[in-house]
């Protein structure tokens, strides 16, 4: 019995195997799942999307509440830009500051408010606003270059600023353009005609050329010019035209009028006749005084002349018989 025992343990003592000498099994390798392609991907949810309809509701759904969204902050914003800017504007107008720099500031303020609405826009869309402005930042000469005209536009705004050669309600020539400053605004002027057009000039355009402010001056100067016959006499003819010009209505009276000999003309002698008045009155009175130069001239009986040619013929004329 002992015998059979031992015997039994011999044989499950060589059945074991010491774990340290035997060498692991190596484990098959995984299969690897090929990635589904983009067009695939799109081709079996454009194919289930035919096939049931109803699995587009929740993009639909996500969509629409983006765009609700996207919707709602730029109208928001729209309304918050406006107010801001008449508010500021308002406040910088009772703090006796100048019309022409509070609108201008109430668009910077405008603008800024419309920039952060952009900025929330994006983030809508899951764009990280940190990593493009590190974008924009990496190329801002490429930027630059691209919006080299609008920053130079912004530029020249900022400068009319500093050196203010006119305000609103000034009224200005440049461009071949006379018309009423209404407003300036971050990248262009506005200005109203008299005729009631608007125009549009860009910043660059104004301070990159030649200005004519002609509501600068309170005061302004008209000038008449008028020609009268060679027959007339120049002292007779210097009275009449001084007494039209002191009697005109609006001239400033602590200024005297003036009568010039300008020219001896072709056909005419050539006066200029010039009063001062305020620059609001000018159009006025420069009518009334071309008005009273002419009745004041019919009055005296000295002659206007107008362009004429007197042709003469030497030698006979043949006519056919």
């Amino acid at each position: 019995m002992q015998n059979e025992q031992e015997l039994g343990a011999e044989q499950t003592g060589a059945e074991q195997v010491d774990p340290a000498t035997t060498e692991p099994t190596p484990a098959e390798p995984a299969v690897e799942e090929e990635p589904v392609g983009i067009v695939d991907a799109t081709t079996d949810f454009a194919r289930g999307a035919i096939e049931d309809p109803s699995i587009l509701i929740p993009y639909l759904v996500e969509a629409g509440i983006v765009v609700l969204k996207v919707i709602a902050i730029f109208i928001v914003a729209r309304i918050i830009a406006k107010t801001l800017k008449r508010l500021v504007v308002r406040g910088l107008v009772r703090a006796k500051l100048d019309q022409t720099i509070a609108k201008f500031f109430g668009n910077i303020v405008a603008w800024a408010v419309m920039i952060v609405a952009i900025m929330a826009i994006l983030e809508s869309f899951n764009v990280r606003t940190t990593g493009l402005a590190a974008v924009i930042a990496g190329a801002s000469l490429a930027i630059g270059l691209a919006f080299q005209g609008s920053l130079g536009n912004l530029a020249s705004g900022i400068m009319l600023m500093v050196f203010r050669p006119f305000k609103v309600g000034d009224v200005i020539s440049v461009n071949g353009v006379t018309a009423k400053v209404e407003e300036v605004e971050l990248f262009s002027t506005i200005l109203d005609t008299f005729d009631n057009r608007r125009i549009f000039i860009p910043n660059g355009a104004i301070f990159g050329n030649t200005l004519e402010n002609i509501s600068f001056h309170k005061t302004r100067r008209v000038d008449v010019n008028v020609g009268t016959v060679y027959s007339a006499d120049l002292d007779e003819t210097r009275e009449v035209l001084m007494r039209a010009a002191s009697g005109v209505h609006g001239r400033l009276p602590d200024k005297d009028a003036v009568v010039f000999l300008s020219e001896l003309g072709d056909s005419s002698i050539n006066w200029s006749v010039r009063v001062w008045v305020d620059a609001a009155d000018f159009w006025a009175v420069k009518e009334r005084l071309t008005r009273d130069v002419k009745v004041a001239l019919d009055n005296a009986g000295i002659g206007i002349p107008f362009p004429q040619m007197d042709v003469h013929i030497d030698g006979a004329v043949a006519r056919d018989a």
